[in-house]
């Protein structure tokens, strides 16, 4: 049993095809084969069950990869460790941020991280959030910015900031005189929502029912951007986070947003890591210039 086998079985259980597993791992497949039937001889379990088109993990498969997985970080801390001793902010970090994110915070942050840490190789990588938190389980990532908070024991989460929710409507709406929007003015309102595969779409929701059952509107949108086209021309309202008051679609559009007098009108950010992840000088450095480049729509935590 070596390194190399274990991540060809990693691989294989995260793809279920041997095909795609020797692709990813830039070997044959019969190389993979005959590699993954040598460790099931070595163990004298059957790790996968064949079938023509895919494989299916055995029970005593299931329990073996997840040791397996263990395995691996524990190998990735030694060299991280290793590292330590060098210039823990000299190597690649993998970030996951949400969508109704990503976009908006990557301006503030980025050129400043790269002009303290010019080695830094800063991954990013967009996906909804329970993709996300799935990514960080299997290592895929090093850590994610979310809006959500995680209730895994085996993550870790640092609060960079509180972003209230704005309203947006249309030039000729009638809230055009009113500086400030009452979440009961809301009641009555078309509030288009992202879909729900968004958490932004559930929080918004949450916020809602504070005033009484909902009514549902049939179309949701897959990005904030259509939201804000589907606004422009007076299909109704939406909610959006403070930090997309600076994005492209929020200029030119006829567009008008207004802050809600509601203190629970707003999401809590963190950046979210594996508590086994041994590179924490990054976590607090990625943390830190986070938060010492925002705009003032947002309040640092």
């Amino acid at each position: 049993m070596n390194i190399r086998d274990l991540r060809y079985l990693v691989s294989l259980a995260d793809t279920r095809h041997f095909g795609r597993a020797a692709r990813a791992c830039h070997i044959s497949q019969p190389t993979l084969s005959a590699q993954i039937r040598k460790l099931e001889l070595e163990l004298g379990i059957a790790i996968f069950e064949r079938a023509k088109k895919s494989v299916v993990i055995t029970r005593a498969g299931s329990a073996v990869i997840a040791q397996t997985r263990d395995a691996l970080e524990q190998i990735d801390q030694i060299k991280m460790i290793a590292n330590a001793y060098q210039d823990q902010m000299a190597s690649d970090f993998r970030l996951g941020m949400i969508p109704t994110i990503a976009p908006y915070l990557i301006p503030y942050f980025l050129n400043p991280l790269s002009t303290e840490f010019p080695q830094l190789d800063l991954i990013v990588s967009e996906s909804v959030t329970a993709e996300l938190i799935n990514q960080l389980e299997k290592h895929e990532i090093d850590a994610a910015i979310i809006a959500t908070s995680v209730t895994d024991n085996n993550l870790r989460s640092i609060t960079l900031f509180s972003e209230p929710f704005w309203l947006v409507h249309p030039s000729d709406h009638r809230f055009y005189h009113e500086d400030v929007i009452p979440l009961g003015e809301l009641k009555n309102e078309n509030l288009l929502l992202l879909s729900d595969a968004h958490c932004l779409s559930e929080q918004v929701r949450e916020l809602l029912a504070l005033n009484g059952p909902l009514v549902e509107h049939a179309f949701q949108a897959t990005s904030m951007e259509t939201l804000l086209q589907l606004v422009s021309t007076g299909r109704g309202c939406t909610l959006i986070p403070a930090l997309a008051l600076s994005g492209p679609y929020m200029t030119g559009m006829g567009l008008i947003a207004k802050p809600i007098a509601q203190e629970k009108a707003l999401r809590q950010v963190s950046l979210v890591a594996r508590h086994s992840y041994a590179n924490s000088k990054s976590l607090a450095n990625i943390s830190r210039i986070i938060k010492q480049n925002l705009p003032n729509t947002v309040r640092v935590n």
